[in-house]
């Protein structure tokens, strides 16, 4: 479920093996976090976008009402550059996660009984404790925006973005 530079054949990948307390938080640069498996068809779609871009991921489930203390070790010990947390009802996750780290949180809210509640839940955070938002079940858009930010240090990926966003103007001039 993870694509990281802590994992494989490579070089620092063997060096990292004996010494890396949590390998699969090596270089990684988006920590993707469910709710539960049943928000996992959305976090599918980040993965499709981040793999194309070839940006490090890792992808965890964690509740904010079930697991606060696992979810709360996890955000803290991460050195993900951006957060990308994926729930549906009450849609708590994604703010407690921004809620233990400074760093990007882009909510995603999954469609379920109770759309509404979800995407406002998100949208909806106190002063001080901002958690980006993307469309119900938009876990592509979350990947790109995710990669946008990362782009902002990285001239690859805004090089990659130009090509990615070239392509899609082409695709639809074709029609």
């Amino acid at each position: 479920m993870s694509q990281n530079k802590c994992e494989g054949d490579n070089f620092r990948s063997k060096l990292l093996t004996n010494i890396c307390p949590f390998p699969d938080l090596i270089d990684m640069k988006i920590q993707i976090i469910l709710g539960s498996k049943s928000d996992m068809p959305v976090a599918e779609k980040s993965k499709k976008i981040l793999d194309k871009f070839s940006v490090d991921y890792d992808i965890k489930i964690a509740s904010a009402h079930r697991t606060p203390d696992f979810l709360k070790d996890l955000v803290e010990k991460s050195d993900a550059d951006v957060f990308i947390g994926v729930a549906g009802l009450s849609a708590a996750l994604p703010g407690t996660i921004a809620a233990h780290t400074t760093k990007p949180v882009i909510g995603i809210p999954v469609s379920g009984k109770v759309n509404l509640d979800a995407i406002l839940s998100i949208i909806q955070m106190p002063p001080g404790i901002p958690v980006g938002a993307v469309g119900l079940d938009r876990g592509d858009n979350a990947a790109l925006l995710a990669i946008e930010i990362l782009a902002i240090k990285d001239k690859k990926l805004t090089k990659d973005l130009e090509v990615y966003r070239k392509k899609m103007k082409e695709k639809v001039l074709a029609k």
